[in-house]
Formats: C-alpha cells, structure tokens, sequence
C-alpha cells in the first residue's frame, strides 16, 4: 500500500504529459508563410492554455514557491514582459503597416498622388524595421536568460516553463521575421538588377522548399518597382492593380497575424498573473 502511494506522488499529472506534447508539436513546426505563421500562433495559445492550467496546481504552486526555485520564478517573470512588450511592438507594426497600405490602397483607386502614397509607406516600412531589430534584441536577452545551463538546479515545473518560454521566442523570431522580410531600395538605378536575381532567388528558393514568400516582402518589392516605373515613365505610373490585389493579400495576412497575436497576448498575461500570485502569497 505504500509502496502504490509513493508510485502515486511520483507519476507525472496528465498536465505535464499535455505540456510537453504541446512543446514536441511546436518544436517540429516551421513557420516559413501566413497559414504556418497562423498555425504556430495557434499552438502557442494552446501551449500557454496548458502553462496557466499547470500554474494552478497546488504541487507547481509549492515547487515555485519554494526558496530555491523563487530566483528562477522570477526570471521567468522578466521573461514575460519581455514577450509582452516584444507582443505589443508586433501589435505595432501590423497597425501601421495596416493603416498605410489602406491608405495607399485608396491613393492607387484615385490614380492621384501615386508616387508619394508609395514613398509614404516605404518610409512607413523601414520605421517598422528599425522597431522589429529592437524588439529581436529584446528576445535575444530574454532567450540568454532561458538557457538549459544548469536545468538540473531546476525543478520539474520550472524546466517545462523554460521550455515554454524559449519555444514562445523561437516562434516570435519567426513571426517578427517574416513581418521584417523585404528588400532594401537600391541606391542606384542599376540597383534594380540586384532587387530583381533577390526576388528571383527567393521564389526559386520558396518553390524548392514549398513555401509561400511573405506577403510584406511582394508588396515591398511590387512598390519600389512602382517608384522605378515613375523615373523612367514621364507620364507617371500606369495599371497599379496588381499592386492594389497585393495589398489587399496583405490587408487579409494582417488580420489573421492580429486575431492570432491578440489571443496570444491574453494567454500571456494570464499565465503571468498566474505566476505573480504564487510568488505573492
């Protein structure tokens, strides 16, 4: 009989199990086009779902509230509002570039002030780039600080929640990523040789492995191509409805990345509310 009460304290609760069967499954996805990128968001909410549930144990409840554990506890807490404000600057960036392409979607529809509707939202892009490099580096420190170094220190509980957190990075790199992948406007005419062998590279490259380009990177490269037609056309640019059918692609990715995002965020917050009231009683 005791024998069965020791095996009982010692078998792993069916949270762990879901956990970690969560982690194995975002482990093996790739986030490389919009339904992925989704898709991995998605996982995520399940992931912390799953995290907040395993918070409320009594026996995840005394692990983190013992003595040794607590200053891993609290890493975990810097951790989350790094992912919170890393989150908020993704929020960011989708509303301004949602807001510019909306806006350009109508200069192109009125044929008027096509040129600097573009220049607007290129400009636009590279303040979002600039706000994603920053907000990588964020998630360069929160993912030094999840370290496996010394997990043996570490109880059971704290581990998967390590491991939480570092998949929850991985997969904002990829989501930050994919919203920064653009070309770069050339300094120079001929420049336009070299955007166009990267396109063209890059498509070889999605065809090869499968996957789609990003919507942020065709739209960039539609618009700069624009800006080229307006230099060498003295008539101004012509049939932007391709560029027009591209935005709108964009508009639908947006949303999706934002429907994704926002849930994300509530889970996030949750597990760290979770957290602060074991470490506060």
């Amino acid at each position: 009989m005791g024998t069965a009460k020791a095996y009982n304290r010692r078998r792993p609760h069916p949270l762990g199990a879901e956990l970690n069967a969560q982690l194995r499954r975002l482990r093996s996805s790739e986030a490389a086009c919009t339904s992925s990128i989704c898709h991995q968001l998605e996982g995520l909410q399940d992931l912390h779902d799953c995290v907040d549930k395993l918070l409320l144990l009594p026996v995840s409840q005394q692990s983190l509230a013992q003595a040794q554990h607590k200053k891993w506890a609290d890493k975990l807490l810097e951790g989350s509002i790094r992912l919170l404000d890393v989150c908020n600057t993704v929020k960011d960036a989708l509303l301004q570039t949602k807001e510019c392409s909306r806006e350009l979607q109508s200069i192109l529809r009125r044929r008027g002030g096509v040129e600097t509707g573009v220049k607007k939202y290129l400009t636009s892009r590279k303040v979002v780039k600039k706000a994603i490099q920053k907000a990588l580096a964020k998630l360069n420190a929160v993912e030094t600080c999840s370290s496996s170094k010394n997990s043996h220190e570490r109880s059971e509980t704290v581990n998967m929640l390590k491991e939480a957190e570092t998949i929850t990075i991985t997969a904002m790199e990829s989501l930050l990523s994919f919203i920064y992948s653009s070309t770069t406007a050339p300094t120079k005419l001929s420049g336009w040789l070299l955007v166009s062998k990267l396109v063209k590279t890059k498509r070889i490259a999605c065809e090869e492995e499968k996957i789609s380009e990003s919507e942020f990177l065709k739209v960039d490269v539609a618009l700069y191509s624009l800006i080229h037609q307006a230099t060498k056309k003295s008539d101004g640019i012509k049939n932007p409805e391709n560029v027009q059918n591209q935005l709108k692609e964009l508009d639908l990715c947006i949303q999706d990345l934002e429907g994704g995002l926002e849930s994300l965020y509530r889970c996030l917050i949750k597990s760290r509310v979770s957290l602060l009231n074991i470490l506060n009683h």
